[in-house]
This record gives C-alpha cells, sequence and structure tokens, in this order.
C-alpha cells in the first residue's frame, strides 16, 4: 500500500469514527440541555479528557510548536509545563467545583448567563455574548488554518478545499450530536493524541537530522546557543513568559474551556477529572512543543549551515508549514496517518467546544434572552444547530481570506475574551462583594488593554519583546486588578441576591 494511500485510508477511518458517534448520539439528545451541556452527566474521564482535547488543537502543533520552537527552541517547553500546572491542575482546583455548584444553583448554561445571573445584568450578557461569538470566529478560523495546512502538506490539496471540507464535517457531526457527541468524540481522539504524541516524539528525536536527544541538543547549540538555554533571556524573555501566562491563565476566561465545568457529572467526577486532565496536558503540551523546538535541524542549508524556515508558493517565509514539512519529511507513512489522525483529533475537539458555546450565544442568550423570550425548547435546539452551521460558515470565510498567523489569530481570541472576562468571572465565583460596577471594570479595563495594545503593536510603537501574547497577559491581569480595586469602592450588591447566588442549592450538587 503507498504512502498516500494509508494516509487517506486513516483519515477515512478517523471521518467515518466521527459521523458514527454523531449518529449515536442523536438519539440522547433529547433537549437543548443535552444538546448543549449532555445532561450535566459527564464523568471524569470524558470531562478531563474533553477539556484536555479542547485545549491542544492544530494551534498548538501547527502555529505554536512549529513558529515558537523556530523561535525560542528548547525553553518554548516551559508553555507545555505552564499548561499543566496552571492551564489544568490549578484550573481545575480553583474553578471546576464552585463553577459547578454555583451554574446549577442559578441554572445557567452559558457564561453570559452567568454574567447576567451574577451580576443582576441584561446588558452585561447582551455584551458578553456579542463579544463571544466576534472575537471566537479568529479563535476558530486559527483552527482550521493549522488543519489547512497539515492536509496541504500532506495530501497536496488546495488549502481553501481542505479547510471547507473540515468545516463541513464539525457541523454534520455536531449538529446531530451536540455536546454528547463532542464528549464520546474526544475520549477517543484523546487516546489517539496520547498516542500519537509518544510515537511522534521517537521518530523525530530518532531521525538522522537529529540524531537522539543528545545529538539533537549539540546541533541546536551549534546554530545558537540559547535555542538549548534552559530559560529564554535577554529580549526573548517578554515574550516567552507571555506565552506562558496567555495560554496556562487565558483558559480560566474561555467560555469553551469552562463549559466543561458545567456538564461534570459530580464532586467525584471532578477530582478524577483533575489528575487526568493535568497528566493529558503534561504529555501533549510537551510533546508538541519538544517536537517545534527541533524544526530548525529539519531545514539547514547544507551550503551554508544555516537553518532557513519553509516559504509558501510565493517565497514568503511560513512559520505554519515548520512541523507539517518536518512531519512530512520525518515520519513513515503509517504513522504520518496517525499524526494526521493526531492533529484532526486535536482540531475538531476544539472546534466542536468553539462552535457548540458559540451558538448558544445566538440562541440561547441573544434570541431567547432578547428578541424572543417565550422560545420553546424545542425552537432553541433547533437555532442551536442552524448557529452552528452559520458560525462555522464564517469562520470558514475569515480562515481562507486572511494573512494573519495562527499565533496572532489566536492571541487577539484569548486576548479578548479572556481579557475582559476573566476578572469578572473569577472574582465572581469567589468573592460576595464582587459588585456590577467591579464586573464591569474588568470587562472594559481588560478590553482597552487589549485594543490599545494591538493598535500600538501594529503601528510598531511599542518595543519588539512586547508581542501579542504580552499584550494579552497584560489585559487578563489589568481585569482582574480593576473588579477587586472598583468593587471595593462601589455600591455593594443587595444581600438578598447574594444569598441566592451564593446559598444553598435548592437540588443537590455536592453529591
Amino acid at each position: 500500500m503507498s504512502v498516500y494511500s494509508v494516509k487517506v485510508l486513516c483519515v477515512l477511518v478517523f471521518i467515518l469514527t466521527m459521523v458514527g458517534v454523531g449518529v449515536y448520539s442523536k438519539a440522547k439528545v433529547k433537549n437543548s440541555s443535552d444538546f448543549l451541556l449532555g445532561g450535566r452527566n459527564m464523568g471524569g474521564w470524558v470531562s478531563a479528557f474533553a477539556y484536555g482535547t479542547s485545549y491542544f488543537s492544530a494551534v498548538i502543533f501547527i502555529g505554536y510548536a512549529g513558529a515558537q520552537g523556530w523561535e525560542f527552541g528548547m525553553p518554548i517547553i516551559w508553555i507545555g509545563i505552564g499548561n499543566a500546572v496552571f492551564g489544568c491542575y490549578l484550573a481545575w482546583k480553583v474553578l471546576a467545583k464552585r463553577t459547578r455548584e454555583m451554574t446549577h444553583r442559578l441554572d445557567v448554561k452559558t457564561m453570559p448567563e452567568f454574567f447576567e445571573k451574577r451580576y443582576n445584568s441584561n446588558n452585561m450578557k447582551l455584551i458578553a455574548a456579542v463579544i463571544m461569538f466576534i472575537f471566537l470566529v479568529p479563535y476558530t478560523a486559527s483552527v482550521y488554518k493549522g488543519l489547512g495546512y497539515i492536509l496541504e502538506s500532506s495530501f497536496n490539496i488546495d488549502f481553501n478545499l481542505a479547510i471547507f471540507f473540515m468545516a463541513l464535517l464539525t457541523a454534520i457531526y455536531l449538529v446531530l450530536g451536540g455536546y454528547v457527541a463532542t464528549a464520546i468524540n474526544d475520549l477517543i481522539q484523546g487516546v489517539v493524541m496520547l498516542v500519537g504524541c509518544v510515537l511522534m516524539v521517537g521518530y523525530v528525536l530518532y531521525h538522522p537530522n537529529v540524531g537522539g536527544l543528545q545529538a539533537g541538543l549539540e546541533a541546536l547549540n551549534k546554530l545558537d546557543p540559547a535555542l538549548t538555554a534552559p530559560l529564554a533571556t535577554g529580549d526573548k524573555a517578554l515574550p516567552l513568559l507571555g506565552l506562558v501566562f496567555m495560554t496556562s491563565f487565558g483558559v480560566w476566561g474561555l467560555p469553551q474551556m469552562i463549559h466543561k465545568y458545567y456538564a461534570v457529572k459530580d464532586n467525584a467526577a471532578i477530582k478524577k477529572g483533575t489528575i487526568i486532565s493535568t497528566v493529558f496536558a503534561l504529555v501533549i503540551g510537551v510533546s508538541a512543543y519538544f517536537t517545534g523546538s527541533l524544526g530548525r535541524l529539519f531545514f539547514i542549508d547544507p551550503s551554508s549551515g544555516v537553518a532557513v524556515m519553509p516559504t509558501t508558493a510565493a517565497g514568503v517565509p511560513n512559520p505554519d508549514m515548520i512541523v507539517p514539512t518536518m512531519l512530512e519529511g520525518a515520519l513513515p507513512a503509517m504513522l504520518m496517518g496517525i499524526i494526521i489522525v493526531l492533529v484532526l483529533s486535536a482540531s475538531m475537539s476544539t472546534l466542536a467546544a468553539l462552535v457548540l458555546v458559540s451558538s448558544s450565544t445566538i440562541s440561547i442568550d441573544f434570541i431567547k434572552g432578547f428578541l424572543a423570550p417565550k422560545l420553546s425548547d424545542k425552537a432553541i435546539m433547533v437555532m442551536m444547530r442552524v448557529s452552528c452551521i452559520v458560525f462555522v460558515g464564517v469562520s470558514y470565510l475569515l480562515a481562507v481570506i486572511q494573512s494573519s498567523t495562527i499565533v496572532n489569530l489566536m492571541s487577539l481570541s484569548w486576548g479578548v475574551i479572556s481579557g475582559m472576562f476573566l476578572g469578572p468571572y473569577l472574582f465572581g465565583l469567589w468573592w460576595k462583594k464582587t459588585t456590577k460596577t467591579g464586573a464591569w471594570a474588568g470587562f472594559i479595563g481588560g478590553g482597552l488593554t487589549i485594543t490599545i495594545g494591538t493598535i500600538l503593536i501594529n503601528q510598531k510603537l511599542l518595543p519588539a519583546g512586547v508581542t501579542s501574547p504580552v499584550i494579552a497577559s497584560l489585559a487578563m491581569i489589568v481585569s482582574c486588578i480593576a473588579v477587586p480595586v472598583v468593587s471595593v469602592l462601589s455600591a455593594q450588591m443587595s444581600e438578598a441576591h447574594l444569598n441566592k447566588v451564593f446559598g444553598e442549592a435548592r437540588e443537590t450538587v455536592n453529591q
């Protein structure tokens, strides 16, 4: 069997599995809660893999691992470690139980609904819904771009056609089974990702271009000693710190990640999910970034001994093609097929999570929340399915017409959403004295920071070390400072409202 046939076979099996799970899950979706939250009955393993596979997508394997691995070398591995420790373990410890309890108590299904009921503000719900829909589109587009590059490199098919095909697949299986289909597929895809990452590291590490760990480190050191340093120094220190902070703490305010806590079954599942998601993130994150840090060794010009970044057809250097190109040359046919499925698995799970929470903002937060309050549950399900298709279509268009790199697209999305939401969400969960005015200060402070910072970067008015991830991280910090400071200075919310938000739930949620 030819190399091409093996890769095609692997992708076909992947597609049939996803669609099959969608068809199977359709019978289990009886109402909007099932479609959006899986009936709030997800166990620890399923919830952990849903969280982990939504965390890591083609963005990390194609965009971040390649571009940042080329730039920083081995120090980039700290991103993977930070994602596991802060983005998974600490996030689950701080947010999971409290989120589950409060969303049960307030009958909340979406993050805009959380802001509405926590702060007694319809306007905050509207703004949050609009922000989510607008700025989750570039994130989704960045995932599609990563998929497009890996499929273009592996199958020599048109980039736009590859993205269209994956967008269509996302819409089909998500419309069929909603969160139930997503969670089951996440579990299957998570196993593929774990196996694929271990095999990928082994083959890349012992490829002749690398020659094992010691030889690889020596070759990188010869190119640039900074590529094998334990930490980034000088002008690279701040950009790397920004990457670690943004990708580790940004998930604390991303609706598609918080959504997993809404659906988890009980506290026992939360304890199990905390450990499983952390181990999963450590394996996936470190594997991806370690592989990306070796990228330069696959593009050394024999005549000059200098690593030359792959280019587009027009001859423009393209960091998003580093990993697809190196893997295509380094891996045997069967393993390359598995790696393609790995990237597809990581990406499709992230896409499903993004599309699902985005469709909920249209159908639940906007249409039912403002335009048609008496909308039936059946009509809501129809609207969510239609919204899924609309969101996929808009994301596809952005992915094929824009020119920004994956890293910039993701930084914009994470910066705006987490920059605005993190402070109001975190303090709203834990601190009774958080006020509506304080929450608005977090929204506005984080939003202004990312807006002004992005403008200054585009106009080249900031030092080179102040990158998009640094600005995104700063927006999150500003949000978390603005909320408590303004809350202390503003009028407190009523005791009756706080008792409703923080009091004992009418239903048992601590089983």
